[in-house]
């Protein structure tokens, strides 16, 4: 599969990356590769293979999910982001 100049564009906007132009082409070619890995792995037939969500027997053990606000804390990780409001991340809008 080829990725063209256009998807590279995209994708750097998507992630919030600057790539150089010269850097574009063999990106391109790289992330072709690795679609056309994952493209042969769907063509493995794995119909006979039971499915293993955990190694854990008895499953995964869970604990209570109990919210707590802990104004230190939210304090502390706020002083580090770029743009927050109310207690929240800020962030540019990526969805045009």
């Amino acid at each position: 599969m080829t990725i063209d100049s256009n998807t590279i564009d995209k994708l750097a906007k998507l992630s919030s990356l600057n790539i150089d132009d010269s850097k574009k082409e063999s990106l391109g070619k790289e992330l072709g590769q690795i679609v056309e890995f994952v493209e042969n792995l769907n063509e493995i037939d794995v119909s006979s293979v039971e499915a293993t969500f955990t190694t854990i027997s008895g499953g995964q053990p869970l604990r209570e999910d109990i919210a707590t606000k802990n104004e230190q804390e939210i304090e502390a990780i706020m002083k580090n982001a770029p743009k927050s409001e109310d207690g929240y991340f800020t962030v540019p809008a990526i969805i045009e």
